[in-house]
């Protein structure tokens, strides 16, 4: 599953130096500043949180202009990355639910229409 959706981008538009902070926090929803602070401690800790940081720079692709329609495909592109599968039983959940309200109406529909009903009933 590598669509341009669920690839990581440097998101320069919103990043501060790179944009590699910006573009974790569109991938993972995880908002920018904690993973500046995790490059802080990273560097601190071990020494590895720049040269990570470049890394990450140099190899990701820069954001295309428009990825997303709105902050709500966003939302969702980010649940897809860290939950496909709860992703497709929610959406298979959405599904049944409209499917039953469709059962309703249509149920609603052909018993207060004797006319419709017996055309149902003629078709089968």
């Amino acid at each position: 599953m590598n669509t341009p959706r669920t690839t990581l981008y440097r998101d320069k538009q919103n990043g501060k130096l790179m944009g590699v902070c910006a573009g974790l926090e569109d991938y993972t929803g995880i908002n920018a500043i904690w993973w500046r602070l995790a490059f802080i401690v990273l560097t601190i800790s071990t020494g590895f949180g720049i040269p990570a940081y470049f890394a990450l720079g140099l190899l990701a692709s820069k954001k295309p202009a428009n990825l997303y329609v709105d902050r709500e495909e966003q939302q969702y592109w980010q649940r897809v990355r860290q939950s496909p599968k709860r992703t497709a039983r929610e959406i298979r959940s959405q599904f049944r639910d409209i499917d039953r309200r469709l059962a309703e109406v249509e149920s609603y529909y052909v018993t207060s229409n004797p006319r419709l009903s017996a055309e149902i009933e003629r078709l089968r």
